[in-house]
C-alpha cells in the first residue's frame, strides 16, 4: 500500500479542497478532531517507538555507541549551520525587492468537536537516551537476552508502521480541512507569494541537492528516493509536526537507504533537532522583515555568530505547530536588532508558513539520514561499518 500512498493522499487533499465549501461546520469540526485524536495516540505511543528502535541500534552497536551518538550530533550541527549559512546570500538577496511586509489578517480558526486525549508519560528525548542506554546495557551484561530482545522490538515497530499507512488518508484529511476552512494556503498565496516562492525554491533546490549526492548524481534513483518520501512530506504539510508524521518518514528512509536499520535509528534521534526547513525559513524572513523596517543589512560577521546560537537553539526546539520560532525570538532580538513588532511579525509569518517550513524539515531529515548512511557507511575504516557489514 505504501508505494501507493502519495496517490492516496493526493486524492484525499483534492476531495477535501472540492468538498470543503459544502460541509457543515460540524462535520469539518468532527474531520479535525479525528484527525487530532490519531495524532495525539501516534504522540502517546511515539516514545515507545523511539525507544525500540534506538534499543535495536545501541545493541547492535553497543561498544560503538557513544561514537556514533557524537558523529550523528557533529552532522547534525554541520548540516544546520550550512543550510543557515546559505540562508544569508539568499536574505541579502532580498535587499533588491522593494518589501513591505505587514501582520497577517485574523484567521478563523476551526475547533475540533471532539478529541481524544492520552497523558504524556514519558519525553522523546527520555525515551531516545533510554533506549540507547538500554541498549548498551542489555548488550554488555545480558547478551543472550539482548539480542532477542532488540528483534522483538523492531518487529512491533515495523508491524506498528505497516497498521498505521491504513489510516493516514483519516490522519491527513481533518488537517486539509482546518487549512481550507481557516483560508490559510489562500491567504499565502495572495498575500505574500514573492516572500514565500523565494523560501520555498530555497529549501527545495537545497534539499533535492542533498538527495543528488545521496544517490551518486543520478537523477532517476533521486527522483525515485523524493518519490518514496513524499507520504511523509505530505503529512509534515498537512499535520504541521515532524513528530507526528516520523513513522512515514522511518519508512520512507528505510526504503532509501543500504542500511535501513541505522538510517531509520537517524530519524527519531534528530527529528526535532535537524530542520532545515527552519534554517533556510527564518534567517529569509529576518532579512525581508529587516528590509521592511529599513534596517541595514546585517555584517557577515555579526550574521555568523547569530547563526552559531541560532544552530545551539535547535536543540531546544520541539517539533510541533510554531515550536521553531519561540526559541529564536531571544536570538532575533539580541543579534540581528529585532524589536518588538518586528518579533510580532516575523511569528506571525512563521506560523502561516509552517506548513511549508515543515515539509521541508520532514523531507530534509529524510535526505539527511540516507546521505549520513551512504557516507559513514562507504568506508571500512569507518568505525562501525564493519559491525554493520557482519548483520548484512
Amino acid at each position: 500500500m505504501f508505494h501507493k500512498m502519495p496517490l492516496y493522499l493526493l486524492a484525499v487533499i483534492l476531495g477535501v479542497v472540492l468538498l470543503q465549501p459544502y460541509l457543515s461546520n460540524e462535520v469539518q469540526a468532527a474531520l479535525y478532531g479525528v484527525s487530532l485524536s490519531i495524532k495525539n495516540l501516534l504522540l502517546f505511543i511515539l516514545p515507545a517507538v523511539i525507544f525500540s528502535l534506538l534499543f535495536k541500534t545501541a545493541v547492535d552497536l553497543a561498544h560503538q555507541a557513544t561514537k556514533l551518538i557524537l558523529l550523528i550530533l557533529a552532522a547534525v550541527c554541520c548540516s544546520n549551520f550550512l543550510s543557515t549559512f546559505i540562508s544569508h546570500y539568499v536574505g541579502t538577496s532580498l535587499y533588491l525587492f522593494d518589501l513591505k511586509l505587514v501582520l497577517p489578517s485574523t484567521i478563523n480558526e476551526l475547533t475540533p468537536l471532539w478529541q481524544l486525549q492520552f497523558p504524556s508519560w514519558i519525553a522523546n528525548d527520555k525515551a531516545m537516551f533510554g533506549g540507547l542506554i538500554g541498549g548498551v546495557a542489555f548488550s554488555l551484561l545480558m547478551p543472550k537476552v539482548a539480542k532477542p530482545l532488540a528483534l522483538f522490538l523492531s518487529e512491533w515497530v515495523n508491524k506498528l508502521l505497516h497498521y498505521f499507512t491504513y489510516i493516514i488518508p483519516f490522519f491527513v484529511a481533518g488537517f486539509v480541512v482546518k487549512l481550507s476552512y481557516e483560508g490559510l494556503v489562500k491567504s499565502i498565496f495572495q498575500q505574500y507569494a514573492i516572500i514565500l516562492a523565494i523560501i520555498v525554491i530555497a529549501q527545495f533546490s537545497y534539499i533535492t541537492f542533498i538527495y543528488l549526492l545521496a544517490n551518486n548524481l543520478k537523477i532517476k534513483q533521486c527522483l525515485q528516493a523524493l518519490k518514496n518520501m513524499l507520504p511523509a512530506t505530505i503529512a509534515g504539510f498537512s499535520t504541521m509536526s515532524s513528530a507526528s508524521a516520523m513513522p512515514l518518514t522511518i519508512l520512507g528512509t528505510q526504503k532509501n537507504a543500504h542500511n535501513a536499520d541505522f538510517a531509520r535509528s537517524i530519524i527519531p534521534t534528530t527529528v526535532n533537532v535537524h530542520l532545515i526547513g527552519d534554517c533556510f525559513a527564518i534567517p529569509i524572513l529576518a532579512y525581508a522583515i529587516l528590509k521592511s523596517y529599513g534596517a541595514p543589512e546585517p555584517l557577515l560577521i555579526q550574521y555568523l555568530i547569530f547563526s552559531g546560537y541560532f544552530v545551539l537553539a535547535k536543540f531546544s526546539v520541539a517539533a510541533v505547530p510554531g515550536g521553531g520560532i519561540f526559541v529564536m525570538l531571544p536570538i532575533l532580538e539580541s543579534y540581528l536588532g529585532f524589536n518588538s513588532p518586528m518579533l510580532s511579525l516575523i511569528t506571525a509569518l512563521y506560523l502561516l508558513f509552517d506548513p511549508f517550513i515543515t515539509a521541508a524539515n520532514v523531507l530534509g531529515n529524510g535526505g539527511f539520514a540516507i546521505f549520513l548512511d551512504k557516507y559513514a557507511l562507504r568506508s571500512e575504516k569507518t568505525f562501525f561499518a564493519k559491525k554493520l557489514q557482519q548483520r548484512c
